[in-house]
């Protein structure tokens, strides 16, 4: 029996890994290999999140089989990944765009639950 410690990365440790230090983590990553930086860099960002929310439609498409040339080619576990794709691409756009993503994140969520736990007329944007 191995009772050495197993080595873990910078996005894999014992328990799960902190959200905010793993975006931290792959914003220095994607930016040491960027072939583009500054305004230019940060539209490219942003523009991948269109990129997977195209992919969740594709996912989407494939679980239901909408497309009768190719039928069922997906699972709801595949559309559950490309979500999280999403979200994390979001994140790391927002990181892209300010170090503070952190605090902008927590301080837009607040105001959207509150919105949310209003009245039903006050409407949140999500659903």
């Amino acid at each position: 029996m191995d009772t050495q410690p197993r080595a873990t990365g910078p996005t894999e440790s014992a328990g799960p890994p902190d959200l905010w230090t793993t975006v931290d983590a792959l914003w220095s990553w994607l930016d040491a290999d960027a072939a583009h930086g500054g305004h230019e860099g940060l539209l490219l960002r942003v523009l991948k999140l269109s990129e997977e929310v195209g992919e969740v439609a594709q996912a989407v498409i494939g679980a239901t089989g909408q497309n009768p040339r190719k039928g069922v080619t997906h699972t709801w576990e595949d559309v559950q990944g490309e979500l999280c794709d999403v979200a994390i691409t979001a994140l790391v756009a927002l990181r892209t765009l300010t170090p503070e993503a952190e605090g902008v994140f927590a301080g837009h969520l607040a105001r959207v639950a509150e919105r949310s736990s209003g009245s039903a007329g006050a409407g949140a944007d999500v659903r």
